[in-house]
């Protein structure tokens, strides 16, 4: 059995709990939350794994190399004397991204640089050949990462971020990143007992997103490619088997899932990604203007909306997030209602009393993910029976 090492599966602030349970559940060992990454040790097959099934991660490294660096001359120094030759071929290709916390490096561009020259530089010493730079497909993709004086030299497994899923060719303004989605899914406690709808779905990524977590569906398997597919001992067999296995797991969903949006381009665009995502016999979409429909049959109802935030759309916002809340009282009894926004002030004009307020980001907005419990009747009369 080959030997297992460290990765680190990088996350969206507030998901760390998320990503380290589907690590847990997936079979990690040694799951250890940090800020926004999730560190965990697995095999070569293990790091297939979590690549394709991990829906909160974005990104999955594995550390290589970690050393204290003073000045610049330190992360040439020792990049230059890793045997990058176990990585790469002196005519393959490359690129370096590199994230900073310190106060003596203050520029990640020349970070990457410098790592480059060093790797380059050993490849042209030792063999007369140097690997070239490919910023979009490379056989090797490195990240550094330096935290004050500690720096940690990483190889990309992912490539690409895994919000990328590969459905979505179609996308609106603002719209939702799926990891982000999932997330919010899996904080709102879905498990696929009920009904779901996304009333504003735009180009349809919660309702995708909804229906792989409620099949049990990995969510990436419609990539078209992993970094560590160009990887010297990349081992196709195993990954395919790996997916078979996953597949394998995949579960029956007998509720449904329905998105509403007052658009006719946005419907149009979401059913084509939920049909690129082969998922559209689960999910119905409808032009629909949420503010005028009501709640069909008295069945529990689990609602998620990620409504516009007045960042991007010339809305009246106060008076819109008004109507979100009339809305939900009056035409949406048994319903637990869940959304995302950025804009604070509008929030309060939903006139409802949260049950739940949860901090998170949207892309660089600081938003509130909040949850409404419409009863069914009064509260009263809900607390008498």
């Amino acid at each position: 059995m080959e030997n297992n090492f460290k990765m680190v599966a990088k996350t969206l602030f507030g998901f760390e709990e998320l990503l380290a349970k589907e690590l847990t559940q997936l079979g990690a060992q040694n799951v250890e939350i940090g800020v926004r990454n999730v560190s965990f040790t697995g095999d070569k097959g293990f790091m297939y794994k979590a690549n394709l099934s991990l829906r909160t991660a974005i990104k999955i490294l594995k550390p290589i190399r970690t050393f204290r660096v003073v000045t610049e001359q330190d992360i040439y120094d020792n990049i230059y004397k890793m045997q990058w030759e176990d990585y790469l071929k002196p005519t393959g290709t490359l690129a370096v991204d590199a994230t900073i916390n310190s106060t003596v490096f203050t520029h990640s561009l020349y970070i990457a640089q410098k790592t480059k020259d060093a790797i380059v530089d050993k490849f042209r010493n030792t063999t007369g050949t140097r690997p070239s730079v490919d910023l979009k497909f490379p056989d090797l993709k490195i990240n550094i990462h330096i935290d004050r004086q500690k720096c940690t030299v990483s190889l990309d497994t992912s490539g690409d971020s895994l919000h990328k899923r590969g459905y979505k060719t179609a996308t609106n303004i603002a719209p939702i990143n799926e990891v982000l989605a999932a997330g919010l899914i899996m904080l709102s406690g879905w498990d696929g007992q009920s009904d779901f709808m996304d009333p504003m779905c735009g180009s349809g990524t919660i309702l995708a997103e909804a229906a792989m977590i409620a099949c049990n569906i990995p969510p990436n398997l419609m990539r078209k490619e992993f970094a560590f597919e160009r990887w010297e001992d990349w081992d196709v067999d195993l990954f395919e088997k790996i997916e078979e296995s996953l597949l394998s797991k995949t579960r029956d969903f007998h509720h449904r899932i329905i998105g509403f949006d007052k658009s006719p381009s946005a419907v149009t665009k979401a059913i084509e990604n939920v049909k690129n995502a082969h998922l559209d016999e689960f999910i119905t979409i409808k032009h629909e203007d949420f503010f005028k429909t009501q709640k069909a049959g008295h069945e529990k109802l689990h609602m998620l909306f990620n409504p516009p935030y007045g960042e991007r759309l010339n809305i009246e916002m106060e008076e819109f997030y008004g109507k979100i809340g009339d809305t939900l009282k009056q035409n949406y009894p048994g319903t637990d209602a869940w959304l995302i926004t950025s804009n604070l002030d509008a929030l309060k004009c939903v006139g409802l009393r949260p049950s739940r307020k949860i901090k998170l980001f949207n892309a660089k907005l600081e938003s509130r993910f909040v949850k409404y419990v419409m009863y069914e009747g009064s509260k009263k009369a809900k607390k008498q029976v």
